[in-house]
């Protein structure tokens, strides 16, 4: 494999030197967290750019609802061809601005929870939301949602921001979800158990394995990152009696990509193996597509939920902006 790489890279290297030869430019924006050097975006660069011949360009963002605004903020003039990181609560909002474009085919070969489909946005992976926590600092996990809102403050908790993150609006409807109309209440009661609230995942889960908090809200596929990459079994999940709500990440085409050919190609790419190959160990989500190769062991070691809790699109775009006002309103004071 390693004299493929090397000839997929000179070739590159020899498009780099002779434009000419380069099938044009693809720009797909997405979340800081994908194009890290120990995300999926390196890989998927590589291995995109080696099939089309053309230039692949990731443009960050912290996380998956700044990628929405950003998106509506540059609106028909956006340089996105394709937004890969947004997630099923944001879709229906996203499809109201009128700056994203039938697909097509290419979520034929994906299969997630629900059998969740659409004609403008395709699934390239998925994971269930969970308290993740350090169990050297932690020696009684919550068992429930109820018991993480209403367990003891001292031992605190990182969570991220519903305007700006996915993870921190999966929150939100998790406890949306599960207490309805009492949901104010219970942040009341957790306030005092977090730490902070970041903008996006990355930071959260930073302060997380820095020690500076022995839980925070992630994946119930994170603690494979520890077992694959560090060998250790200390993070876990913690699972809830009441279920975890989950989360299907998607991308879609813009208007401005659906007239760049490239665009296309890539999300026929994201739903085979030549991108699901790659999520599982290094975005640490479940696999929405085709993939060559079975998924680590330590895969089969991960918590997995007894219910499945999911709003529709529709409900989420109606209603997102007075939850996150709701949340506001509580947490700010």
């Amino acid at each position: 494999m390693r004299s493929l790489v090397y000839v997929f890279t000179s070739a590159l290297a020899l498009a780099a030197a002779h434009p000419a030869m380069a099938e044009g430019k693809l720009t797909v924006y997405t979340y800081e967290s994908f194009t890290s050097e120990w995300g999926p975006g390196p890989q998927v660069e590589k291995a995109f750019e080696a099939e089309c011949g053309c230039d692949l360009e990731f443009v960050s963002v912290a996380d998956g609802v700044a990628l929405l605004s950003r998106v509506k903020l540059e609106g028909a003039s956006t340089k996105a061809d394709i937004v890969l990181g947004l997630d099923t609560n944001l879709t229906a909002e996203a499809k109201a601005t009128g700056l994203f474009a039938p697909h097509g085919a290419a979520s034929n070969d994906v299969k997630v929870p629900g059998d969740w489909k659409d004609d403008i946005f395709v699934p390239y992976d998925y994971g269930y939301f969970a308290v993740v926590y350090d169990t050297e600092k932690l020696k009684n996990p919550p068992k429930s949602l109820k018991e993480l809102v209403e367990g003891n403050p001292e031992e605190k908790i990182a969570i991220q921001d519903p305007r700006t993150s996915t993870p921190g609006l999966g929150l939100l409807l998790w406890v949306k979800s599960v207490y309805g109309d009492k949901a104010p209440e219970a942040w009341a009661k957790l306030k005092g158990r977090v730490l902070t609230v970041t903008p996006g995942w990355s930071e959260a889960y930073g302060l997380f394995t820095k020690g500076e908090a022995p839980m925070v809200l992630s994946y119930t596929t994170s603690p494979a990152y520890h077992m694959v990459a560090e060998n250790t079994e200390r993070y876990q999940a913690a699972p809830f009696e009441e279920g975890h709500y989950v989360q299907i990440e998607v991308a879609g085409i813009t208007t401005t990509g659906a007239k760049n050919p490239l665009a296309e190609k890539f999300m026929a790419f994201m739903t085979g193996p030549g991108f699901q190959d790659v999520v599982p160990e290094t975005n640490w989500m479940l696999p929405a597509g085709k993939t060559d190769k079975p998924l680590n062991p330590a895969f089969d070691k991960l918590v997995k939920p007894a219910k499945t809790l999911l709003f529709s699109a529709d409900e989420v775009a109606a209603n997102r902006k007075a939850w996150v006002d709701e949340w506001l309103g509580v947490m700010s004071k």
